[in-house]
């Protein structure tokens, strides 16, 4: 039988999880990065948030394991390494929009970082 501790310490774990994916910022960056790797400078043309603010919530992704970075020259490259994350924020929009999401960008017009001007 599993202890109450253990029970508690996986609810924990959940509770955290749930905790990390509740900052639009993070969603935003998450929706983004459905299309494939992209750098901030993309991200930041995208979303319109500054460089400073888009790297903070990289880093809270990258460490909660759920996107990796690749150096390419000057430019770092993210990408979703835990594609199961998508099943819960689709999940997620089917609950808060049934008669199916509203398109949000995940393309910018003038971007010009090395994926967007190839």
């Amino acid at each position: 039988m599993i202890s109450k501790e253990k029970v508690q310490r996986i609810y924990d774990q959940q509770a955290q999880f749930f905790k990390l994916l509740m900052h639009p910022a993070r969603l935003a960056i998450l929706n983004v990065l459905r299309e494939g790797e992209a750098c901030v400078c993309h991200l930041e043309a995208v979303l319109g948030f500054r460089q400073a603010y888009i790297s903070q919530q990289l880093a809270v992704l990258r460490e909660a394991r759920l996107i990796q970075d690749r150096r390419d020259g000057w430019n770092v490259f993210y990408r979703v390494i835990e594609p199961r994350v998508y099943e819960l924020v689709d999940a997620v929009e089917k609950i808060l929009h049934p008669g199916g999401m509203p398109d949000i960008p995940r393309h910018a017009e003038h971007c010009h970082c090395p994926k967007c001007s190839t």
